[in-house]
């Protein structure tokens, strides 16, 4: 008899509200930006700031926001996580399942159905749906997984795939993705990544001298990059652009979804306003922070973003999708859980 299988797999990505209701949005958002990697203040000045002044102005625009996008089958970040559980399934003997940071389901509920498929489950392969570190999306994903693990005095090993943004085979999926939009006729492609405040760099930052305190500080070796944010959407940027042959002038990278003062430049909505004005009528845009279409991809982007461009007096705005279910995104996956493995 061959022996069973002791290990499992989870894909954990970044979570959703269970419904488009206020409500749910509320609890959601609460949730979210109550989380001290993602504000990182004092917790009764996040408590006030989140609870008393953004979760209730801004859960009923997100809600609006959240029915332009959703499914029948529910959030697309959701349906499309399960569409990749799916893919990467038929890869392993391994059970697969997926959690989200926020919301449902949550890492308890993975853990669970891992250890009723495989009781004398042995380890756990964890891989957080962040090519790129930072502290607000692939940090507090780790942890909180990590924390619960803890809590529940769980006796198998937890195993976490690092960031991936330089892989090749990630690399080779993302160019794979863009190529078939390069024949149309387009002045620039927009690389837009989520934005984060520059202080969770310095934060993030492991020698405390190097991250956006050396000049030219992401072209500058140092151990600081293999936690920098800013450093690594660069470095995901050259190499699919090297990949692909795409002169300098042809693209540009940006930052979207601010929240406050202080955040990585430039903007992604002030330079879709702008481009217009500068020539660039025809864009191609995609957003490599993510891995599975979601509200920052299909509403902020797709929606207002392109109807910002088009006001502004641009022509044609064509959105990239994300890798979700690209064969050779599993592709990549697979070799990365092997690793593991």
């Amino acid at each position: 008899m061959p022996q069973k299988v002791k290990k499992g797999i989870l894909l954990m990505n970044l979570g959703s509200p269970n419904s488009t209701s206020v409500k749910d949005v509320r609890i959601y958002l609460n949730e979210f930006l109550m989380d001290e990697k993602v504000i990182d203040i004092p917790f009764l000045a996040r408590a006030l700031l989140v609870r008393g002044i953004i979760v209730p102005f801004r859960a009923p625009k997100s809600a609006e926001a959240y029915k332009t996008i959703w499914t029948k089958d529910g959030s697309p970040l959701i349906v499309l996580t399960k569409e990749l559980q799916k893919a990467v399934q038929q890869k392993f003997e391994e059970p697969v399942e997926i959690i989200m940071r926020y919301g449902n389901p949550n890492p308890t509920e993975g853990f669970e159905k891992l250890l009723k498929a495989v009781p004398d489950l042995e380890e756990v392969i964890l891989f957080p749906l962040y090519p790129h570190y930072a502290m607000s999306s692939f940090e507090t994903a780790v942890d909180y997984a990590y924390e619960i693990h803890k809590k529940n005095n769980y006796n198998f090993k937890l195993t976490t795939v690092q960031p991936f943004y330089n892989d090749a085979n990630y690399i080779n999926a993302l160019a794979s993705s863009i190529q078939p939009y390069l024949n149309q006729d387009y002045d620039k492609i927009v690389f837009s990544y989520h934005g984060i405040p520059e202080r969770h760099i310095r934060k993030s930052d492991t020698t405390k001298c190097h991250c956006l305190q050396v000049m030219d500080c992401c072209n500058v070796a140092s151990p600081a990059h293999e936690t920098c944010y800013r450093h690594q959407v660069f470095a995901t940027t050259k190499l699919v652009t090297e990949k692909l042959n795409i002169p300098s002038d042809k693209y540009t990278l940006t930052f979207q979804s601010r929240l406050g003062k202080g955040w990585l430049q430039p903007f992604t909505d002030i330079r879709l306003e702008e481009l217009p004005k500068e020539g660039i009528k025809k864009i191609l845009i995609l957003c490599p922070a993510f891995v599975s279409d979601c509200l920052e991809t299909l509403e902020e982007i797709a929606e207002r973003g392109k109807e910002t461009f088009l006001h502004a007096g641009g022509e044609s705005f064509n959105m990239i999708p994300c890798l979700n279910t690209n064969s050779l995104w599993v592709d990549a996956m697979t070799k990365l859980i092997n690793e593991k493995l």
